[in-house]
């Protein structure tokens, strides 16, 4: 329905603009085609009147027409000799106007009805000499009219015409648009990773391609985005789960009881995996927030024998919850793979807060350092899990994470420092 919409708002646009222009037209043509039958009508009357002022003398002290013996001229042509008619035959329904002009003196034009009246003074000495010719203005107004008629005509077919070929533009236009957005929505349901590989656009349809073509990019990249959070999940609740049935198995073998301590720890680890990945999905930096980074590394510790080397007083533009959920798993990959030592330090760099996890591990592959924050991908000495959280929580705070290859396990966090207040 909304193509339909569009497509009939278009096609009453076009012949709206098309009316306009040929009304536009039609008016200006038929004011200068007025003008020139007008010029012509005055030019005839001219003529007439100059080759019956030619002909014009004095004999016998009367004026007289020397060669005038046409009854037609007599219709259209007069001579008024000192008041006067001396040659011609005025219609009685112009001898009134005739008359005034006769007396004039003047050459000047005047319209009666269907005709246009030309008075010419004729000097002739010791007389007062005027020629009054008449112009039939009828095929002028009938060629006007005729003219008027024919543009009329041409211009409704013209609006005519505008209107089907913007019909079957558009329609055409929108056959293609159609297209491409139906298999845009079957690609992104069914084939993802389809495109339409247009090039470099060089029209609106190469441009709509290009545009479905980041459209579908980012629908693949999304489902890719919902795989990934389905992997980090299974890593993150799988282990935990294994220990709990281990010692669930181990109490059945046994016959003694499990031990309690053990499931606690176990459900809390499982806890906390599910509250960081929901942090992790949630995870936003609103303008104003902010917490003491001290605070939050303490609780991120949890009371295990991590190394802080922080500066008196360290505020970032963070929430407290999605700063420890972004530096806890950090912290137990460098505790679970350290052979001795776990540290952690801050420094202000700019606008920003540089913090570094350290520990004395075997540290990340150089060749795979660009990939550990990949779901199931590891670091030399077995580095990977929880990362993934890691990646996710960043990406969604707007922090940047990075993993470093110098000899020791060393992960870099680059926080937004918080604003002073004012």
């Amino acid at each position: 329905m909304a193509v339909t919409g569009f497509r009939q708002r278009v096609v009453a646009l076009t012949v709206l603009i098309a009316t306009a222009v040929v009304a536009i037209l039609v008016v200006v043509s038929h004011v200068l085609l007025s003008r020139v039958t007008d010029a012509d009508a005055h030019d005839l009357a001219r003529t007439r009147a100059e080759a019956v002022a030619a002909n014009v003398g004095v004999k016998g002290g009367r004026v007289v027409l020397t060669e005038n013996g046409s009854e037609a001229l007599d219709e259209v042509a007069w001579v008024y000799a000192d008041g006067r008619l001396v040659d011609g035959d005025v219609p009685p329904s112009l001898v009134g106007r005739v008359e005034e002009l006769a007396d004039s003196g003047r050459s000047q034009t005047a319209t009666v009805g269907d005709y246009l009246l030309f008075a010419r003074p004729v000097p002739t000495g010791g007389h007062h000499v005027m020629v009054i010719v008449r112009v039939d203005l009828t095929p002028y107004e009938t060629s006007e009219q005729r003219s008027l008629t024919l543009s009329l005509i041409l211009g409704g077919l013209t609006i005519l015409l505008a209107g089907g070929v913007a019909h079957l533009v558009v329609h055409r236009a929108l056959r293609v648009v159609h297209e491409m957005a139906a298999l845009a929505d079957d690609w992104g349901h069914h084939e993802p990773g389809r495109r339409f590989n247009l090039g470099a656009p060089r029209d609106e349809f190469g441009e709509l391609g290009q545009t479905l073509d980041r459209l579908l990019e980012r629908v693949d990249n999304a489902l890719a985005d919902e795989r990934r959070l389905t992997d980090e999940i299974a890593h993150e609740l799988r282990t935990p789960l294994t220990v709990l049935r281990g010692e669930a198995q181990l109490a059945q073998l046994s016959g003694e009881q499990v031990v309690p301590e053990v499931v606690l720890s176990e459900v809390d680890r499982l806890n906390a995996a599910i509250t960081t990945l929901l942090r992790a999905a949630r995870a936003r930096t609103d303008e104003g927030t902010r917490c003491d980074l001290r605070s939050a590394t303490r609780q991120a510790i949890g009371g295990r024998a991590v190394e802080v080397a922080f500066p008196a007083k360290v505020e970032v533009a963070l929430a407290p919850d999605v700063a420890v959920s972004l530096l806890s798993p950090l912290l137990e990959n460098s505790l679970r793979h350290a052979k001795s030592r776990v540290w952690i330090t801050a420094r202000s760099q700019g606008e920003a807060i540089v913090v570094d996890v350290l520990d004395d591990g075997p540290g990340f592959d150089p060749a795979e350092v660009d990939r550990v924050f990949e779901a199931g991908v590891t670091g030399g000495g077995g580095y990977g899990l929880g990362l993934p959280v890691v990646r996710r929580i960043a990406a969604s705070a707007g922090v940047e994470v990075r993993a470093i290859a110098d000899g020791r396990g060393h992960v870099q966090v680059t926080l937004p420092a918080a604003k002073a207040a004012t």
